[in-house]
């Protein structure tokens, strides 16, 4: 299957070197590369690509405005968002988060993690990596002080997933550190998005560290 993405970013090297790289994988197509926010959603409303690549500051409308009127709670039929940005844009990225960003990247993070990020995305899964979300939400979040209160609505195996999420574990590595199945694992988080309200793995690490639940 070929992942349709489109792309948003002002700076026209941004959209043409991001094009170039995903449109060179077999299983990929740019869509479109658009310059601002209002032509992301027109676009991405019109063409219902399978990922949309945002940077967050965009003539028009910003990437949290788009990520909001694309993927936000009251959307109907939510598309996948992943921001680009880089690493001083300190609450831009948190708030496109908690508008519905399936997750995000740093603009220097190369080829590969770009790839990634854009697959994952479309797996309905998020990027969430040691080396980029974790230090993000750390610098971008507030955690308290304070251990989980005792009327957390998670069960402690619960949080044992959380944590493990929140410091970029993938599901399989999820499975083996805990020694459960895969599909146990999937259940856990299906729970826990739900007990939470977030609808993602990035939000389920947001909550952790602003939570205290990792430090």
């Amino acid at each position: 299957m070929t992942i349709r993405v489109l792309i948003a970013d002002d700076q026209e090297l941004v959209r043409t070197g991001f094009q170039m790289i995903l449109d060179a994988q077999p299983d990929m197509q740019v869509v479109a590369a658009v310059a601002d926010g209002a032509q992301a959603v027109a676009e991405a409303r019109r063409l219902r690509p399978d990922v949309c690549l945002l940077d967050i500051r965009m003539p028009k409308l910003d990437g949290l405005e788009v990520t909001r009127l694309l993927a936000g709670p009251g959307v109907e039929h939510p598309m996948r968002v992943v921001i680009v940005t880089t690493f001083d844009l300190d609450e831009y990225v948190y708030g496109a988060l908690r508008a519905g960003a399936t997750g995000f990247l740093l603009k220097d993070s190369g080829p590969t993690l770009l790839i990634e990020a854009v697959k994952a995305a479309a797996d309905g899964e998020a990027l969430v990596s040691p080396s980029v979300t974790v230090r993000l939400l750390r610098h971008l979040t507030q955690p308290r002080r304070t251990a989980v209160s005792p009327d957390s609505p998670l069960t402690d195996r619960e949080l044992d997933v959380v944590r493990l999420v929140a410091r970029g574990r993938t599901n399989q590595e999820v499975a083996g550190e805990l020694f459960v199945s895969l599909s146990t694992v999937k259940t856990h988080l299906g729970s826990i998005m739900a007990k939470l309200g977030v609808r993602n793995r990035v939000g389920i690490a947001a909550w952790a560290w602003e939570s205290g639940v990792v430090s």
